[in-house]
């Protein structure tokens, strides 16, 4: 049994490219906005747009970057598109649960990976690359604060490729959410499980496969036995390009007590941390979340070309 992607939802807007690829069967990589908007500063995030773009075109695939653009659900942005999102500070971020309001009140809206995930199935995309997935916050036991790309990973049929788990969060619970949810957690080419800065966290993966064709066929088999979960394919950062996991350690254990120092909270925690991260360090963790992107691209769009194969 095979089931092929759901036509596009009426109300989503399609750039003309990506509805040529999804109408040929061709295949198609989704993207996010919030890491533009809000996961790197301006230049470097609207440069990071656009290169990762070029990079799933030179690998084969059509990329489409999925933002609100006037309170509609856009998949594949203009270049003109990717440098407002990237220069205007005020866009707001996107889960799942904001898409209502957003669409409804007509604005524009950068979004998350919980959310950029609903809209690609809602487009028929079964491939979205991104930089680190949310998890469980450090303190959850008494805050909740649980990201909801747990939870869409449990009802979505995408496959995310990413750095593994933000090292701000606490990537052992993460892992023991995912299990009950029963979302499918694959290492790309290693057994233990990335902690997004860094190739290692101490952590087991679930499984493991180390190409792409391998990947595509464990999608393939999700989606014929009719899982309805999504899977996190976590694909480390290249070892010329990591972070020594004792040198990042220190750098968020002092950002998380700025953090805490400020009273920030919510959806306003990520991108706080990421900033602060980059200020603590000189820089060299924004160098690093650059080369993982880049990476997560190639990797991910080898998986889609895999799987538009089958």
């Amino acid at each position: 049994m095979t089931t092929s992607p759901r036509p596009p939802h009426p109300a989503l807007a399609l750039a003309p490219e990506v509805a040529a690829a999804l109408a040929d069967g061709r295949p198609v990589v989704a993207l996010e906005s919030t890491i533009i908007s809000h996961g790197m500063p301006y230049p470097h995030n609207v440069a990071m747009a656009r290169e990762v773009e070029g990079i799933v075109r030179d690998g084969g695939a059509v990329p489409a970057t999925i933002a609100i653009l006037d309170g509609r659900p856009t998949v594949g942005l203009a270049d003109d598109q990717l440098e407002m999102f990237g220069a205007d500070t005020a866009i707001r971020k996107v889960s799942v649960r904001d898409l209502p309001h957003v669409v409804s009140t007509g604005v524009h809206g950068a979004t998350t990976v919980a959310s950029t995930m609903r809209i690609a199935a809602l487009a028929g995309i079964r491939i979205f690359v991104t930089g680190g997935l949310g998890g469980v916050h450090q303190g959850a036991e008494t805050s909740m604060d649980v990201s909801a790309d747990l939870t869409e990973l449990s009802r979505t049929e995408v496959a995310v490729i990413s750095a593994g788990v933000k090292s701000i969060l606490d990537i052992g619970r993460t892992l023991e959410v995912l299990e009950t949810l029963g979302v499918p957690v694959v290492g790309y080419g290693t057994d233990e499980f990335p902690s997004f800065f860094s190739r290692s966290s101490g952590l087991p993966v679930p499984m493991r496969l180390d190409t792409p064709e391998e990947v595509a066929r464990l999608i393939r088999a999700s989606v014929d036995l009719g899982l309805g979960s999504g899977i996190a394919i976590a694909n480390p950062v290249p070892a010329e390009d990591e972070m020594a996991r004792a040198d990042i350690d220190g750098v968020i254990a002092r950002a998380l007590a700025d953090c805490d120092a400020q009273g920030i909270t919510g959806k306003d925690i990520t991108p706080y941390l990421l900033g602060r991260i980059v200020e603590l360090s000189d820089g060299r963790s924004l160098e690093t979340n650059l080369a993982l992107v880049r990476h997560n691209a190639r990797v991910g769009t080898a998986i889609a070309v895999a799987y538009a194969g089958l």
